[in-house]
Order: structure tokens, then sequence, then C-alpha cells
């Protein structure tokens, strides 16, 4: 970690994990039994550049580094892996009206959503849409001076908490024949409704399924131009990803911390098991997972940091980072025996938390195969 950061970086670090430790770990286990999230606690990491740390200070964010902003996703991941999606969402749409909103939309609803005023989702995937978003199915279409959207959105993150959601539609007008658009859908406009999703990671995250049925708004809740949205969207994965993975990685480096203090102090035959040799072998191939996806992650941003657009790179942290995570997580379960599966101990959920992280912002599959395309030149993907 020295090596990866600078002075100023580790010090941000440092504060942090502080911060994160004293306010929100001790919230966790009861978030998790609930199945919610303290969106107070945004207030307390704004200042450290967990909302709009991205953006330019002129919108009122931090313009951060990659590498920094992914340092903070690492320590979010370390801490609770719902906090880091949580962030990673409302940034979405922070970064999305910093780009392309009007002054009157940053009025309206950055501004907002950089106090913490307000909570937003993502509209993007569907029933039957999930990594290719040139089939959505979800249309807005232009009438009298108004869009009219129908569709169905699933596996929305925030969605039954959201005051405000991103949702991205095939948009019809005598400008746009089918391409894609972002518009604003506020929570109380009539026809739109959000049912939230049980499921197996990430459970106080909000997951939800949105219904939009002849959900009228004005044109003025279009963010940017008509049919730029998928273009948008993909420039905006390779950030993703790295989010992803600087996340997975502090997942792991927070199994790895449990698992390496309980074979030091658990004892089974009159011995800390940690002198066991299949215990010390569990320990080291999950400290080698750790500091190999930590390396790919940062050596990712550092990339982005360069102005390059690094696919590749930012694919192969994604995918090993998220997978790697998981394995350690599996590893921790066995080093922790029976504990490993109680609730109220981290390793269970870190167990599930981290096996859903090889399937958002494209799945490993697709890492795979966009890794493949830009080392060989040779597209997979039809």
């Amino acid at each position: 970690m020295t090596v990866l950061l600078d002075d100023e970086q580790r010090m941000l670090k440092e504060n942090v994990d502080r911060w994160l430790a004293a306010n929100v770990t001790p919230l966790i286990t009861m978030h998790e039994a609930d199945c919610t999230f303290p969106f107070e606690i945004l207030d307390g990491l704004k200042d450290f550049g967990y909302l709009g740390g991205r953006i330019p200070e002129a919108d009122g964010g931090f313009n951060l580094s990659y590498t920094t902003w992914g340092m903070l996703m690492e320590s979010a991941g370390y801490c609770w892996g719902s906090l880091r999606t949580i962030v990673n969402i409302t940034n979405g749409t922070i970064q999305k009206l910093s780009r392309c909103g009007t002054p009157e939309q940053k009025d309206r609803w950055l501004k907002p959503l950089l106090n913490n005023e307000i909570r937003t989702c993502t509209g993007l995937s569907e029933p039957n849409v999930g990594s290719n978003m040139r089939g959505i199915e979800t249309r807005a279409d232009l009438k009298d001076g108004n869009y009219v959207i129908n569709g169905r959105k699933l596996w929305i993150t925030n969605g039954i908490n959201a005051d405000i959601c991103l949702v991205v539609a095939r948009t019809y007008s005598a400008d746009c024949d089918g391409d894609l658009s972002a518009f604003v859908v506020e929570k109380d406009t009539p026809g739109f409704s959000a049912k939230r999703v049980s499921k197996m990671t990430l459970r106080p995250t909000g997951t939800s399924e949105l219904e939009f049925d002849n959900v009228t708004i004005p044109v003025e809740n279009r963010i940017g131009d008509e049919g730029t949205a998928l273009s948008g969207t993909l420039a905006g994965l390779n950030t993703a990803r790295v989010n992803i993975a600087m996340g997975a990685v502090g997942q792991a480096q927070a199994a790895l911390d449990l698992s390496v203090d309980y074979a030091k102090t658990r004892k089974q035959f009159g011995k800390p098991i940690g002198s066991f040799q299949l215990i010390q072998k569990h320990i080291v191939d999950m400290t080698i997972r750790v500091k190999a996806a930590r390396a790919l992650a940062y050596t990712a941003a550092a990339r982005l940091d360069a102005g390059e657009e690094a696919r590749e790179d930012c694919s192969i942290a994604k995918l090993y980072a998220t997978q790697a995570a998981f394995e350690v997580a599996d590893m921790a379960l066995q080093v922790h025996g029976g504990l490993g599966y109680a609730t109220d101990y981290p390793i269970e959920r870190i167990f599930r938390d981290t096996r859903g992280g090889m399937i958002p912002e494209g799945t490993s599959e697709i890492q795979t195969l966009i890794a493949g395309r830009e080392i060989l030149g040779l597209n997979a993907i039809t």
C-alpha cells in the first residue's frame, strides 16, 4: 500500500478508516438484519470526498484523481460492501448531472445530492436486458412537449429509497428514432412505482423493480441530448469497473485481516490454529490474492489518471479482483469454521457480498471477452 499512495493519500485513508470504524462499523449488524441503510452517515463522509469526489470543484466536487477515488472505494469496501455500493450509485447520478446537466438541473438535483438531501438510483438493467445495453426496451415517446415513459427496470440498487431515478430509455421523437436517452423521474410522478426485490447480496441497498406506466415528464427532465445515453454510459464503464475492483480489494483485505487475527487467537489441540500448516496455506493464498488484486486495481486507476482509456486494465482488474475477493472470503470462512456462518459476524456477510461483485458492470464472462478483444484485436462479442 505504501508504494501505491503518496503521503497525502495515506493521511486521507487513515482518517477515513478511523471515521468509518467509529461511525459506520457499529451500525452494520443492525442494518443488515433490517435490510436498511443509514443514509445519515453520508453527511459525515461528504467532507472526505465520498459525494462528488470525481466532479470538478466548479460543480461542488473535489476533482479527485482516479487513484484517490479508488482508495476511497477500497476503504468503503473494507468497512461495508453496501456502503461502497450506495456511494457508487449516488455518484453515478452526480457525475451524469455534472457532465451533461443544465444549470437549472444542477440547482434542482445536483446540489441536493451533494448535500445528501435527496437519494438517487439509476434505471439501466431490465427483465430482458443485462450486459447488452443496446437491448433496452423501456421507451420514451415525445408527445405534446412531454416525454411519456413506459417499461420496467429490474435489479435497481436503491430504487426503493430513491427520490429521483436516472432512467435510460429508447427515445422516439421527430429527431430521435429509438436511440437511448437519459431522463430524471421523480418518485412522486404518477405512473412510477418501485418494489423491493429480496436477494442474497448487499441486502441493505434497496434493490428494486421499477415500473413506468405512462409516466409523463417535461422535456426539461432529459439529461443531455437525445440519443447520447449509450455512448455516455459506455464511456463511464471503465471507471465503474475500477470502483468495483477497488471495493472488492477492500472486502478481501477485511476477510484476510479477520482470518489472521482469528488464526492467532483461536486454539485447538493446545495451540493457535495459525501454527497448523494447512491454515498457514490458506492465509498465504489469501494474501497473494489480495496483493495481486490491489496491484491490478491501482494500475488501472493510474492509467486512467494518465489519460489512457485502459479498457484492458480496467476489465482485468474488475475480473480478477472480484473473483479473488470471493475466493478469499471462501477461504476465510474455512479458517473460521462454524463461526464463519454466524450472521452477527462479518465473514458470512463478506462471503455473500463478494459473490455479487462478479455480476454488475459487466459479468466476469463479459470482462474476459473485453480483455480478449483488447489483447488479440479480435471481437468475440457479437
